[in-house]
């Protein structure tokens, strides 16, 4: 009497490739999820870095580079930031849309990093300018096609005209016309004005210097570009034992 084994099991070639499929959708997705992950946790950490200098919350946008890479080589490639509400120096009101290139990072972030290159685009609308003008200011308007800006003093009763312009990557500005009834208006009045909206102008974070500046119907606009520089670490994240 001989016996037979029974035949083995045949594996379709569909169930083969549904099964593959099924292994590929997993492996992306836990891909997909560990890269958001990662993307979190950087994002926190660089986030707290650059808020640290430029006084405000911030957006961070990464570039195509996977995050996950950053964990092997510290390298982020590109990210965009984007604020609201800036205060640099004396300044209130500022709007930043920046774009920082090949950071590396140091111990995930938490030891700080450094920058390559930046650019940055700053709009300053004149609501901005006359609250940080203060009591001196009652009034800010700007024009386009003249290139100046006319705040009001002394309740209205005067108007000094101003016109910023970059000398050797920083602003100045330069009084156009300061008077009332056609009489000059005081020295030391005018002085604190200028200072004031100069250093507003000058008081930049990471390194990045004003490349040009353009009056416009609603403000001041700068464009500012740096070159490498450091980004501090975040205090608040290691005090707190957060990690990266």
């Amino acid at each position: 009497m001989t016996t037979q084994k029974p035949p083995r099991p045949r594996i379709g070639r569909r169930s083969l490739v549904i099964a593959l499929a099924v292994v590929a959708v997993l492996l992306v997705a836990a891909i997909g999820g560990t890269e958001a992950y990662a993307r979190h946790k950087i994002s926190s950490c660089i986030s707290g870095a650059f808020e640290q200098q430029m006084g405000s919350s911030i957006d961070v946008g990464f570039g195509p580079r996977p995050i996950l890479l950053s964990y092997v080589d510290g390298k982020v490639g590109t990210i965009t930031v984007d604020s609201e509400d800036n205060k640099f120096g004396p300044a209130v009101g500022m709007v930043v849309h920046a774009k920082f290139n090949d950071i590396e990072l140091v111990d995930r972030g938490r030891g700080g990093g450094t920058i390559d290159s930046s650019t940055a685009d700053v709009t300053w609308n004149n609501d901005g300018i006359r609250e940080t003008l203060g009591t001196m200011v009652s009034g800010v308007s700007s024009s386009a096609s003249t290139g100046v800006l006319t705040l009001d003093v002394l309740g209205g009763l005067a108007q000094l005209e101003v016109q910023p312009m970059v000398r050797d990557g920083n602003v100045t500005v330069e009084t156009k016309s300061a008077q009332i009834l056609g009489i000059g208006l005081p020295t030391d009045l005018v002085q604190d004005i200028v200072e004031t909206f100069t250093q507003s102008l000058q008081s930049y974070p990471l390194g990045l210097r004003a490349q040009e500046v353009k009056v416009t119907d609603d403000g001041v606009s700068v464009h500012l570009s740096g070159g490498k520089t450091a980004l501090e670490s975040d205090p608040s994240a290691q005090q707190s034992g957060f990690t990266c």
